[in-house]
C-alpha cells in the first residue's frame, strides 16, 4: 500500500515565501548596519559667540604740519628828502671843443664796391612781383576757357587743386614748370599744358630791373 503525504504538511509549497522573507530581512539588516550612526561624548560649539578677542580700534588724530615760514626779506631803506631841498648829482659832459663850424667833415667812402647781382639768379621775393597781363582775373578766365577736364577725372568725379611751380623770365615767358602737389587722373598734366601755353606775364623787378622770379599758383578743377 503506497503512502500519501498530506498536502497540508508539504513544506515545499511555501519555500518561495520563506526565501523572499529571508532576503528582505537580509536587506534590512545590511541597510541598518550602514545607516546606523553613533555620536561620542563631545560638546557642541556655539558659533554665535566669537572666541577670538579683538583689540578696540583707536582713532588716530590727524597731525597738522605747519607750513614753513616765509623767507625773511629785508626791506630797502628809504631815505626821505624834503621837496624844497635841491638834489646835487654830478653829471659829466664830454664835449669836442676842437671842432668848429668852419671845419669840413670828409665824406664817408666805402672801400669795397657793392657786389653785383647775378642777372641769371632766380628770385623768390622781389620788390615788384610778376603779374599776368590784364591781372589775375584775366589769367584765370584764360585758364577756364582753355582747360579741358580729363575724361578719367570726370568719370571718377575727381576735384581739387593742382599746385604748380614755374619761373617768370625777364621777358615775361613761363618756364621750368613742375607740379608741387597734384590730384592725378590727368589733371596734373592738363594744368601744366594750360600754363605752358599761357600768355606772357609782366616780369618781376628788383631795384628797377627785370629779374627771374619763381612763382607758385593753384589751378582749380571743379565739376559743374
Amino acid at each position: 500500500m503506497e503512502l500519501k503525504k498530506n498536502p497540508k504538511a508539504n513544506l515545499l509549497k511555501k519555500s518561495g515565501l520563506f526565501m523572499s522573507i529571508g532576503l528582505m530581512l537580509s536587506f534590512l539588516l545590511v541597510i541598518t548596519a550602514f545607516e546606523w550612526k553613533t555620536y561620542g561624548p563631545t560638546k557642541l560649539i556655539d558659533l554665535g559667540v566669537p572666541s577670538v578677542e579683538f583689540d578696540p580700534l583707536l582713532d588716530v588724530p590727524i597731525t597738522d604740519i605747519p607750513p614753513p615760514p616765509p623767507p625773511q626779506v629785508t626791506p630797502p631803506k628809504i631815505i626821505e628828502i624834503p621837496d624844497d631841498k635841491e638834489i646835487e648829482k654830478k653829471i659829466d659832459f664830454i664835449l669836442d671843443t676842437e671842432t668848429t663850424e668852419q671845419d669840413v667833415i670828409a665824406d664817408l667812402v666805402f672801400k669795397d664796391p657793392p657786389a653785383a647781382e647775378d642777372p641769371d639768379k632766380t628770385h623768390i621775393i622781389v620788390e615788384e612781383q610778376p603779374v599776368p597781363e590784364g591781372g589775375l582775373k584775366t589769367f584765370y578766365q584764360y585758364v577756364r576757357n582753355n582747360m579741358k577736364y580729363p575724361t578719367q577725372a570726370r568719370r571718377m568725379g575727381i576735384e581739387g587743386k593742382v599746385f604748380v611751380s614755374f619761373v617768370v623770365e625777364k621777358d615775361g615767358s613761363i618756364t621750368e614748370l613742375k607740379v608741387l602737389k597734384g590730384i592725378g587722373a590727368g589733371c596734373d598734366e592738363e594744368a601744366l599744358r594750360v600754363l605752358a601755353n599761357a600768355p606772357k606775364w609782366n616780369p618781376g623787378k628788383q631795384r628797377g630791373k627785370a629779374v627771374k622770379v619763381r612763382m607758385q599758383l593753384p589751378i582749380y578743377f571743379r565739376l559743374d
